[in-house]
């Protein structure tokens, strides 16, 4: 009798020789192609090629390898069918009772910067999900293993019960494959529409577990984080010390990535509910930190703290002295003297993050059984020239050069806000913020109450139009200078004439950056 055969084809090679010498102890003889053919002779286990079982050369660069009758029949061959072993015997075909594949790493390679369109179509696999869908539709039969991980349990599932695997394993391992190689179509049908300028009519999304969460909302939900399976290298941070990251960690956490690639110049903000506290932009990082803080240092307790530059021990010594908890700090880096410092406070999340990644090109939400999908809501600073030179000053007061730089800069923080959204600032720096109210004015009478004093000569932005001049007149009260706003009202020529009334100058930008 035979031995049992082992089809064995794998881009990661990570733990197959100690798998493959394992099998080769259970009785299996092994078959194999092209680089991993020659992987395991190198390492001294006995192999035959793909072309000794098919008697057909590789052809085609390699293209067509292992799509042949006497593969997938051999592995789609139902071992208890009388008629499927009378074809096999005629056709000499040989059962195959192992398939060991894992597939062209297409994502890695897409995910390499300047990835010529060539190289990625030749990562796409066919004889690997080819041979993987076969073994796994016949798991009654056959064992497939896609997986290094489950490499060693295998082989001692095998140890134990004399070379078998249990039908309960096979049909896990059968899972694992449908469940990959969806995930590996979606990527390459993900990756050829992404030039295409319309939402697409069907989406597949994948997401792999990623890590476990200290716990959701709530203490008594529990939590985890997925990645999904993209082209793009994934903008994850990386947690370098610290407790473990809850549900509210994270989603704070990602609304602080948002708002630290809105601006090119050394930035901070801090994060609190989802919505900023105080953003700023200075020369220096720690004046940036310091005056984010000062916007609202009250509400600053407990939140996270975003830098878009390398952390040096200045900051950190301004964060430590500024703030006496906070949850989170999260910069593309560190050096070592802020490090340490910010390591001494043992529970602060310290988070590393690489701001240069570019984001998926769709922005997702799933809610009661629906997705709800849009062009992501990009960053202003490629536009800002653009931005700038497109104000329309409405009113009879005008802005400087200077005033049009420093409300692009409200601009930007009111897209980062919760609508309705208005925002106060002085300069390069928050002073008062309006989040999440259902009425805008509501928005304007909370952002003036947190600035108190410093209302006097602010700028206003605001991420939708203005309903009614009650807004006006509110800001008017308040000493507000000028107001930036997208405009689009039917209530526009009363704003306007309000703005005139109160001598406050007043520019539209034509785009409305609402925040659900």
């Amino acid at each position: 009798m035979k031995n049992k055969l082992a089809l064995v084809s794998v881009s990661d090679k990570s733990g197959l020789a100690p798998f493959c010498r394992g099998l080769r102890k259970m009785g299996y003889d092994i078959v194999s192609t092209g680089g991993t053919l020659k992987f395991l002779k190198k390492n001294k286990i006995a192999v035959q090629s793909i072309s000794e079982l098919t008697e057909f050369p590789e052809i085609l660069d390699g293209r067509v390898k292992t799509l042949h009758p006497k593969v997938h029949g051999g592995l789609l061959y139902r071992r208890n069918d009388v008629n499927h072993k009378k074809q096999v015997k005629e056709h000499e075909i040989q059962p195959i009772d192992m398939v060991v594949v894992n597939l062209y790493p297409f994502k890695a390679v897409v995910q390499k910067p300047n990835v010529k369109f060539q190289d990625a179509i030749e990562n796409i696999d066919i004889g690997g999900p080819s041979m993987l869908r076969s073994a796994a539709k016949n798991f009654e039969s056959v064992a497939v293993v896609t997986d290094p991980q489950d490499y060693a349990s295998v082989l001692e599932e095998m140890q134990k019960a004399k070379g078998k695997i249990s039908l309960s394993t096979r049909k896990k391992l059968s899972a694992k494959v449908f469940q990959l190689t969806s995930r590996y179509d979606a990527l390459i049908g993900s990756f050829l529409s992404e030039d295409s300028e319309i939402l697409p009519e069907t989406i597949n999304l994948s997401f792999q577990k990623k890590n476990p969460l200290r716990y959701g909302e709530n203490p008594h939900q529990q939590a985890a984080v997925y990645e999904m399976e993209t082209t793009h290298p994934e903008i994850f941070p990386e947690q370098l010390s610290g407790k473990e990251l809850s549900y509210n960690n994270l989603l704070d956490t990602f609304a602080t990535l948002s708002i630290i690639q809105e601006f090119s110049k050394p930035s901070a903000c801090v994060i609190k509910h989802n919505n900023p506290c105080g953003i700023a932009q200075s020369t220096q990082l720690a004046d940036a930190v310091s005056k984010a803080i000062e916007c609202d240092s009250q509400s600053a307790f407990g939140g996270i703290v975003g830098l878009n530059k390398k952390c040096d021990s200045k900051t950190a010594k301004v964060l430590l002295e500024q703030l006496r908890f906070f949850e989170v700090v999260i910069a593309p880096d560190y050096d070592s003297k802020a490090l340490a410092a910010l390591k001494k406070r043992k529970n602060l999340r310290i988070l590393k993050v690489d701001l240069k990644k570019t984001s998926e090109r769709f922005s997702y939400q799933i809610n009661n059984g629906s997705l709800l999908l849009q062009e992501r809501n990009t960053s202003l600073v490629e536009r800002e020239q653009k931005i700038l030179k497109g104000l329309k000053w409405v009113t009879k007061v005008k802005g400087s050069k200077k005033d049009a730089e420093d409300l692009l800069f409200a601009w930007k923080c009111a897209k980062q806000v919760k609508s309705n959204a208005i925002v106060l600032t002085q300069g390069s720096q928050t002073v008062g913020i309006g989040a999440g109210q259902m009425s805008r004015v509501d928005s304007v009478r909370i952002a003036c109450d947190k600035a108190g004093n410093k209302t006097q000569g602010a700028l206003l932005a605001s991420d939708g139009f203005f309903p009614m001049p009650d807004n006006i007149e509110v800001a008017s009260r308040h000493g507000i200078r000028l107001i930036i706003q997208p405009g689009g009202s039917i209530k526009d020529p009363d704003v306007i004439e309000a703005c005139d009334f109160y001598g406050i100058g007043m520019c539209l930008t034509g785009e409305r950056h609402f925040k659900h």
